[in-house]
């Protein structure tokens, strides 16, 4: 049996499968792992090629296979599919990875410290306290409508029938809808109390980090944005340029060219969708501001907001700060401000 250069690992919940070949490309090694056992086979094996998909958990073992002294490679999964043959399974998966990392074109993910999936998991859990607190809303909302009481939109309406739950004197509300009600309010009032609490530990890392505060010098960039594209992005020299990562996050057109004419669409959406909201959601806060304000530092941004919608603007100037930021991250720079001109 030949040496074990290239390994492809499947990784999984409890049962990972091993595709190992030699320097000629003969299979060696093809068998499964009970999780308990994966570290004790690679270390004993001399220092070869790991590639994995990333996915659930595949930063762990990266990091962990990592200090067996292997050289581990993370791709992405769409990248691997192409190389899988007929049927998936376990097996067929290993073998796909073994012959996909092997490829000299392949991109490949950084592994992530676990500091960067912490501040990760910090944002995951906001965006979840978020997403709780709009269901709790449009639940008493929806609920209190059944007795016909309404309010208007935005917080304020939210707030008028909080209270009126709180007096309990509208005779409209029976008393058990009303008990339902105040379970609601009470859990409501604990999401934004989580909120608040996630809001402050994301500012407190932000302002720990070198890097996090030069990026939220750029317009449309506050800590959230600013902590996130740090965590997201462990290595930005992994991208050739900042088109190539604005492409990563899905903020750059599809492309359905041949013939040597180009046929340019709606963006991609591929890739990052956390960072490609907060980084919209960013570019729309420096648009209304110009509004507002009647002038803007962007003259591109001002001829295009004259023959396109607001949010094409908007998607056109998230992609600029993408670009601005692997700049500012690849080439260890400061953001330089432009001069205002007429909005």
């Amino acid at each position: 049996m030949g040496q074990v250069i290239t390994i492809g690992l499947d990784i999984a919940k409890n049962v990972f499968q091993v595709h190992g070949i030699d320097c000629s490309g003969e299979p060696v090694v093809r068998r499964q792992l009970k999780r308990g056992r994966v570290l004790a086979f690679f270390g004993k094996l001399t220092p070869c090629l790991v590639g994995m998909e990333a996915c659930a958990t595949s930063h762990y073992w990266a990091r962990e296979i990592e200090k067996l002294g292997h050289d581990v490679r993370m791709m992405p999964p769409r990248y691997v599919k192409p190389y899988l043959k007929r049927n998936k399974n376990d097996a067929a998966d290993a073998e796909a990875i073994c012959e996909a990392v092997q490829r000299p074109t392949m991109r490949f993910v950084p592994i992530k410290s676990p500091v960067q999936q912490s501040v990760l998991m910090l944002h995951r859990t906001r965006q979840l306290f978020v997403q709780q607190r709009t269901t709790l809303i449009n639940a008493i909302r929806a609920h209190m409508a059944e007795f016909g009481i309404v309010a208007g939109v935005g917080r304020n309406g939210v707030e008028a029938l909080l209270r009126i739950v709180a007096e309990g004197e509208d005779e409209r509300i029976p008393s058990a809808a009303r008990e339902c009600l105040m379970a609601l309010a009470t859990q409501l009032e604990l999401v934004k109390r989580q909120i608040l609490e996630a809001d402050r530990r994301v500012l407190a890392w932000h302002r720990s980090s070198k890097l996090s505060k030069r990026l939220e010098a750029i317009p449309g960039v506050g800590p959230l944005i600013a902590t996130a594209l740090v965590a997201s992005i462990p290595d930005p020299h992994a991208f050739r340029s900042g088109r190539d990562m604005s492409a990563w996050i899905g903020l750059v057109p599809k492309q359905n060219s041949t013939g040597g004419k180009e046929r340019l669409g709606n963006i991609s959406k591929a890739g990052n969708r956390y960072l490609r909201k907060l980084l919209v959601v960013g570019a729309l806060s420096v648009i209304r501001r110009a509004k507002i304000l009647g002038y803007t530092k962007h003259p591109w941004l001002v001829r295009l907001m004259e023959r396109r919608s607001t949010m094409i603007a908007a998607i056109a100037f998230a992609n600029k700060i993408a670009r601005m930021a692997w700049a500012m991250m690849a080439r260890n720079e400061t953001y330089r401000t432009p001069l205002a001109q007429p909005a």
